[in-house]
């Protein structure tokens, strides 16, 4: 079923290859003004998808367009999304100096994968609505994408550091991941036991 919806999920998904190609596409520092165009296309990309996971599930409501494609694509796109920006990012910066960024992308991608096959394990029990998204996983997801959008940026955002912003809400991002899974386990640990 092709909506407006499941249309800005399936290009947001398109875009990913684009966002890997710019990343690669990236001149060194000392080439600044090349440097500066394809990192803002980069950053600017990543925004977009990012605009269009908001605006997706909106207009899916708003219009009241939801479809069994759309629970199924919608967080498939935002895993790989996620993912692959986190995969550039420590292929960006190194392991011995950055190991936070490397560690952190482990612990969101392990929790991703494990939430993604909690749900699928109960849904094959009937029991899919036990494990809804919460409050500390949408603040979760706010917190990755800036994050990510200020780490791809690796220049100062107005006079802010961007890095360390980056660094901030990643950390941040990653305690709400840990959280949040906690939370996911816990609801499938109760169900289990019924």
């Amino acid at each position: 079923m092709m909506t407006i919806p499941n249309i800005l999920t399936i290009s947001r998904i398109l875009l990913i290859p684009v966002i890997v190609i710019l990343y690669y596409f990236q001149p060194a520092y000392s080439e600044a003004p090349i440097f500066s165009w394809f990192n803002f296309s980069l950053v600017a990309a990543y925004a977009v998808v990012s605009i269009t996971d908001y605006f997706d599930g909106f207009l899916a409501r708003k219009m009241d367009m939801t479809s069994k494609l759309g629970e199924f694509l919608d967080p498939v796109a935002d895993k790989l999304m996620v993912s692959t920006a986190l995969i550039l990012l420590v292929d960006y910066y190194p392991v011995e100096s950055h190991w936070y960024i490397t560690l952190s992308a482990i612990i969101i991608i392990a929790r991703e994968i494990l939430v993604s096959a909690l749900r699928e394990w109960m849904g094959t029990i009937g029991k899919r609505s036990n494990i809804n998204v919460s409050w500390i996983g949408k603040v979760k997801t706010f917190m990755q994408i800036f994050a990510i959008l200020f780490l791809l940026y690796q220049q100062p955002f107005f006079g802010l550091p961007s890095f360390e912003i980056g660094i901030i809400l990643l950390l941040t991002a990653t305690f709400l991941t840990l959280w949040s899974g906690f939370i996911y386990l816990k609801s499938g640990m109760k169900t289990l036991k019924a």
